[in-house]
C-alpha cells in the first residue's frame, strides 16, 4: 500500500506540473478565441488522445461503459466543465495573480467538503492545509491585490474544484480510470462546444493562431494531467491530493517567470517554500492508530 501510495503522489505532482504551466497556455489561448471553444477544443484533443488507449484496453477485456460508469463519468464530467469554464471566463476579468490564489483554495475547500460527508481528516493534513493557503497568498498577492468583477467566478470555481477532487476521489477506485477520464473530456468539450456556438464567433484562422496553446492545453494539461488525476486518486485521500494538486500555483510562478517574463520575488520563494512544506507535513504527519477493542 505504501508503494501504492507514492506512486499516486509522485502522479499528482507531475500533474501539478503540467496544470501550472497549462495555466500559461490557458491566458495565451484566449488571445485568439473565446474561453468555451479554447475550452471545448483542448478537451476534444485530450478525448482523442484517450482513444488507442481505451481500444488497447477494450482487447484486454477492460471494464465495459455500464450505466454506473456513465453516470459516474458525467458527474466529474460536469463538475469539471463548470470548473473549468469559470476559471477561463473569469481570466477575462480579473488577474492571473488573483486567479491562481482564488482557485487554490480548494485545497482548504475539499477537507471542509469532507466534513461533511463524514469523511475523518487528520491534524497533519489541516496543518498541511493551512500553509498551502498561506504559501499561496505569499506567492500570488501582490502589493496591488484587490476585488475584481471576476474573483467571485473564481470563488466559485475553487468550490466547483473542491467537489470535483472529491467526486473523482469516489469513483476512481470503483471504475476504470480511462474511461472515467474519457467520460469527464467528452462533457466538457461536448458543453464548452455549444455555449461556443451560443455565445462567441469562431473563425478558422483564429483556431490555428490558437493552435500551440490549444496542443499544449489539450495533448499535456487535459489528456494527461486529468487523466493522470484520475489514475493517481486510486490510492490517495482526497484531501492530500488537494494539497498536493494545489502545488500548480508553484509550477504556474516557475512558468511565468519562464515564458511570460514575470518575476518572482523573495517572498514568492518563501511562499513556494511553504506550499512544500504543506505537502510534507500533510503526508508524514504521524498518523493516529485506530484503539484495538480490549478484550
Amino acid at each position: 500500500m505504501k508503494s501504492h501510495a507514492l506512486r499516486a503522489d509522485i502522479l499528482m505532482l507531475v500533474t501539478a506540473m503540467i496544470w501550472g504551466v497549462s495555466f500559461v497556455a490557458q491566458r495565451l489561448g484566449m488571445d485568439a478565441i473565446g474561453p468555451f471553444l479554447y475550452t471545448g477544443l483542448r478537451f476534444a484533443l485530450g478525448a482523442l488522445m484517450l482513444l488507442p488507449l481505451l481500444a488497447w484496453s477494450a482487447r484486454r477485456g477492460a471494464q465495459p461503459f455500464n450505466r454506473g460508469l456513465l453516470l459516474a463519468g458525467l458527474a466529474i464530467g460536469t463538475a469539471l466543465t463548470l470548473g473549468i469554464n469559470l476559471q477561463q471566463v473569469g481570466l477575462l476579468f480579473t488577474s492571473v495573480t488573483n486567479s491562481g490564489f482564488i482557485t487554490g483554495l480548494y485545497v482548504i475547500i475539499v477537507p471542509l467538503l469532507g466534513l461533511l460527508l463524514g469523511h475523518r481528516t487528520g491534524t497533519g493534513t489541516w496543518l498541511g492545509a493551512a500553509l498551502a493557503v498561506v504559501g499561496m497568498a505569499m506567492l500570488s498577492i501582490g502589493p496591488g491585490f484587490k476585488v475584481a468583477s471576476g474573483d467571485w467566478l473564481q470563488l466559485t470555481g475553487a468550490l466547483v474544484w473542491g467537489c470535483h477532487v472529491l467526486l473523482v476521489g469516489l469513483f476512481a477506485s470503483r471504475y476504470d480510470a480511462i474511461r472515467l477520464a474519457f467520460l469527464q473530456f467528452v462533457t466538457c468539450s461536448v458543453v464548452s462546444m455549444a455555449l461556443a456556438l451560443v455565445f462567441e464567433e469562431i473563425h478558422w484562422g483564429a483556431i490555428v493562431q490558437a493552435g500551440p496553446a490549444l496542443l499544449y492545453g489539450g495533448l499535456l494539461g487535459v489528456g494527461t494531467g486529468f487523466t493522470l488525476q484520475v489514475i493517481a486518486q486510486k490510492h490517495a485521500i482526497a484531501s492530500h491530493a488537494a494539497i498536493i494538486l494545489s502545488l500548480e500555483a508553484v509550477f504556474a510562478a516557475i512558468a511565468g517567470a519562464i515564458f511570460l517574463d514575470e518575476s518572482l520575488h523573495a517572498r514568492g520563494y518563501f511562499g513556494c517554500a511553504l506550499m512544500l512544506a504543506g505537502m510534507l507535513v500533510a503526508q508524514l504527519w504521524p498518523q493516529r492508530r485506530p484503539r484495538r477493542p480490549e478484550p
